[in-house]
């Protein structure tokens, strides 16, 4: 009998020691999931005239949590506020998303809607990027990088 358990305990050891092994404390996988748990949120924005209202909406996000990821995603009319000395009766643009950017907000404008405008990427404020497709980075975003959608 004693020969018949040995062979079994020891191929019992063997199967179970590397889940063992690679089971990490939970501690050590804490971290690793809180970064994970960001919220990650893409605002598209195709008109400017909602762009007050909705730097309103980010800065009020990152007020209730400030781990937020945001990206503001602009086309068509929706550039005009990341537009070199844009702004509206309240004053210039600038500063408000000078403001979130320095909270990480990522401000990127349509390189398609530029050319159409015959405007180059110097015409757009230094706080923002240009990206080839602002519709497409919007879906980019969506699929491949688990961001949520609002629209302002």
């Amino acid at each position: 009998m004693t020969r018949t358990l040995t062979p079994l305990l020891a191929a019992l050891l063997l199967a179970t020691a590397p889940m063992a092994h690679a089971a990490q404390p939970a501690e050590a996988a804490a971290p690793a999931a809180a970064a994970s748990d960001a919220i990650k949120v893409v605002y598209h924005i195709n008109d400017a005239s909602v762009a007050r209202a909705a730097m309103r909406n980010v800065d009020n996000e990152l007020n209730a949590d400030p781990n937020t990821k945001i990206v503001v995603v602009t086309h068509g009319k929706g550039i005009d506020f990341l537009l070199n000395d844009a702004k509206d009766d309240k004053g210039a643009f600038e500063p408000q998303v000078a403001a979130l950017k320095n909270r990480g907000v990522d401000f990127r404008v349509c390189n398609n809607t530029l050319h159409s405008r015959h405007l180059g990427p110097d015409a757009v404020i230094m706080e923002a990027s240009v990206v080839p497709s602002g519709v497409a980075e919007t879906a980019r975003l969506q699929a491949k990088e688990g961001y949520v959608y609002m629209k302002p």
